[in-house]
Parts: structure tokens; C-alpha cells; sequence
């Protein structure tokens, strides 16, 4: 069956009142840019649909691209139509003999356009009286049907859909401002990101690299997982913080028990400035509460004091095959199990603090000048930006 549009159902947009054209306009974008290696497609955004004109393009590979896309309640490819009974007659009846391995059906009429001459329950059977004396052996079945054909009488046209494809819901990435993504390379971070995004929050990334105790290939697994991350949105910067002699001055100066805990503070301080360098209003991290030792409640208290930015945790009540099944299904496990250490695992105390005391914190800190290694790390840090790039794209460049 030759399709010419898909439809997409917008789901949780159509709650938003005035600001709904906010969203539709950021979805749009989105699609946009997702489908930017289809170039004869185009998208025609409406108040409570948005329809994407294929002009010959593939439907299965558009599918595939906008069923990342945060926003998209469902879609379906379909057939458009003028508003004549005639016509819809003849169209669903090409789509029902051209479906293989149909042997039951259902018509759905929707009839938005109250013009048209026929209500909805009466040209359900108009056009299944007409399907059932122009096919063999063929019935209908309300319930369980092979086939059924949505018929959305709208005021432009009318679009004969077959099948909803579940889309991946939420808000369009970029209509809820933006956000700074502690990413370790680790299985709860990605995840974090993700469904931070799923929020419509677009991500920028901070990662601690602490060379030579951590290696390249962990840089590059961080890199790896930020790009399937901008598969679901915008492209993704990620900003490369040299954390070693920090790192080894903590150790050095803060008794072990609490080394990991001003380890993370330090952490908070160094994403706050670059949140507000790059204009971002929150961080997010990957904690679970009570998963480790410096995600204790008290911890997370002790933490959350350097900073006065929102830090968002989605994951804070999951438990960790809820996170890891999350991280199978976005395809980012296999990524972040790669056997390379990132900086939270170096230098980790035998007995690290569960429940360490903020005034503790401030007194082994007061006692130590952080001010200038932090000023140091700042005009030291690498950004690279992460562009999500699909076969053709990779393809392309091995040529060049």
C-alpha cells in the first residue's frame, strides 16, 4: 500500500491550553531536524494533529526516526482523501484488499467537519456495507478485527489510518528549558538524562575525567552514550572537566571517611558555574536513594548545600533493575557496562561516611583553599559537541 502522509497524534500537548502552540511549534521543530535526510517531506503542523507529507519518501524509515521524538503520543501512516463519499468509498477499499492477511475489519469514523452529510455511526455502515459487497470472504468484527480503518473527517480532508504506532510521549525536547546532565559513563546517568528529556528539558553534559587513572576509552564510552542521548533531541555539549589533582588533593587534605562526599560537593560547584556560563537553570544526576553511600538522605543534604540550583533526580525512588531495564530498552546498557573506570571510582574510601554531618563537611573544607583549583579546572575544560548521526551520515563521512 502506497501511503502519502503520516498522521501524528500530539497525547498530552492538548492539555496545554494557550501555551499548546509553544509545544506544537517545538515538536515541529524537532521532527524537522530528525528527519533532515529526507529532504522531499513536509511537515504541516496543526492545532491537534501535525501530518507529515511523505512525497515519495519511505513511511518505515520516518516511523523509525519520529518514534524517538519526546512529544508524539502515537502516529499512523495514512492516506488523504477529499471530503467525498465517492472517493473514501474507493480509497478504503484499496487500503483493505492491499493489507495482506486480512480476513476481518472495523470501521472508525471520526467526524470532526460537521458539514460533511453523513454522521459517524451511519457512514460506519455506508463504508462497511460498501467494503462487504465489493470483497470475499470477508466480515466485520467489532471487537477483534484484523483491520481497522479510522476514517478522520476533517474540514481540509479526509485520512484513512490502519495502525497506531505507539510514539515515546512526553514533551518535545527544548519546551521546558535546559539542564546540566552529570554523565559518569555509568548505567543511572544516561537514563537520568533520558527521562529528564522525556520532560522536554534539553541536556547539556558535564563529565570528571581523571587521567591516568581513567582512560580514554572511558572518555569515549561518556561520548558514546551523550550520542545516543541526542537521538532523542537536540545535539548535546559535553563539557570534559580535568578532575585529577582535585581529585587527589581530596584525598590527600579530607579524612577518607569523607573524601567522597567533598569529592561530590566539589562536584555540584564546579557544574554550577558552567550551568551559569551556559545559561542552565537546574543539574541533574543519576541518584537512587539509598543505592550507594553518597546517596543516603543525609548525603544528598550534605551534597546539595554548595548549590542553590534545582538538582533533579528521576531516578531518585528506582530501584536498580527498574534503571537497568530503562537502560536496555533506550539501547544504552551495553555502552555503559564497557569495563572502564570513571573518576568516582577512584580513590574510594573503604569505609565511606552513609551518614556525614554538613557542619563536618564545612569544617574539613574551611581548612582547605578549593577556590583556585576550581578557577584553574573552569578555564581548563574541554567542550565537545555531540550531533546524533545516522547510517547515511556515517556512511558519508568514511568516505571523506
Amino acid at each position: 500500500m502506497e501511503y502519502d502522509h503520516i498522521v501524528i497524534r500530539y497525547g498530552e500537548l492538548t492539555l496545554k491550553g494557550r501555551n499548546r502552540k509553544l509545544f506544537t511549534t517545538q515538536l515541529a521543530n524537532n521532527v524537522r531536524q530528525a528527519l533532515r535526510n529526507f529532504p522531499a517531506i513536509k511537515v504541516d503542523k496543526k492545532r491537534d494533529r501535525m501530518y507529515i507529507v511523505l512525497n515519495g519518501e519511505d513511511p518505515d524509515a520516518i516511523m523509525e526516526k519520529c518514534r524517538k521524538i519526546f512529544g508524539i503520543q502515537n502516529m499512523s501512516v495514512a492516506l488523504k482523501v477529499e471530503n467525498d463519499e465517492t472517493a473514501i468509498k474507493e480509497q478504503a477499499l484499496k487500503l483493505i484488499t492491499e493489507t495482506e492477511n486480512v480476513r476481518t475489519f472495523k470501521i472508525s469514523t471520526k467526524r470532526s467537519n460537521k458539514e460533511f452529510p453523513i454522521g459517524s455511526q451511519e457512514f460506519n455502515h455506508v463504508l462497511g456495507g460498501y467494503l462487504l459487497a465489493n470483497t470475499e470472504n470477508i466480515t466485520v468484527d467489532v471487537h477483534q478485527p484484523d483491520l481497522e480503518i479510522t476514517v478522520d473527517i476533517r474540514s481540509e480532508a479526509t485520512y484513512l489510518t490502519s495502525k497506531k504506532v505507539p510514539g515515546a510521549t512526553g514533551l518535545p525536547v527544548g519546551s521546558s528549558g535546559k539542564s546540566l546532565l552529570l554523565l559518569s559513563g555509568g548505567i543511572d546517568s544516561p537514563v537520568a538524562g533520558y527521562l529528564t528529556m522525556k520532560r522536554g528539558v534539553q541536556l547539556e553534559a558535564i563529565h570528571f575525567h581523571s587521567p591516568p587513572y581513567t582512560s580514554e576509552r572511558a572518555k569515549e564510552k561518556v561520548l558514546d552514550l551523550a550520542e545516543k542521548l541526542s537521538f532523542y533531541g537536540h545535539s548535546i555539549k559535553v563539557h570534559i572537566v580535568p578532575f585529577t589533582a582535585l581529585q587527589q588533593k581530596i584525598h590527600r587534605e579530607i579524612p577518607h571517611g569523607y573524601s567522597m562526599t567533598v569529592m561530590r560537593r566539589m562536584m555540584m560547584r564546579i557544574s554550577e558555574e558552567v550551568a551559569k556560563q551556559e545559561g542552565i537553570l537546574s543539574i541533574v544526576t543519576g541518584e537512587s536513594l539509598g543505592q550507594v553511600a553518597s546517596q543516603t538522605m543525609e548525603s544528598m543534604h550534605a551534597i546539595n548545600a554548595v548549590t542553590n540550583y534545582p538538582v533533579i533526580r528521576p531516578l531518585v525512588t528506582m530501584d536498580k533493575d527498574e534503571i537497568i531495564r530503562i537502560s536496555e530498552d533506550i539501547d544504552m546498557y551495553d555502552i555503559s557496562i564497557r569495563p572502564f573506570e570513571d573518576c568516582c571510582t577512584v580513590f574510594v574510601p573503604k569505609q565511606p561516611k552513609t551518614k556525614p554531618k554538613l557542619e563536618k563537611v564545612e569544617q574539613f573544607e574551611a581548612n582547605i583553599t578549593f577556590d583556585q583549583d576550581i578557577q584553574e579546572i573552569l578555564s581548563s575544560i574541554e567542550t565537545i559537541e555531540i550531533q546524533a548521526k545516522d547510517k547515511q551520515e556515517e556512511e558519508m563521512e568514511d568516505l571523506l
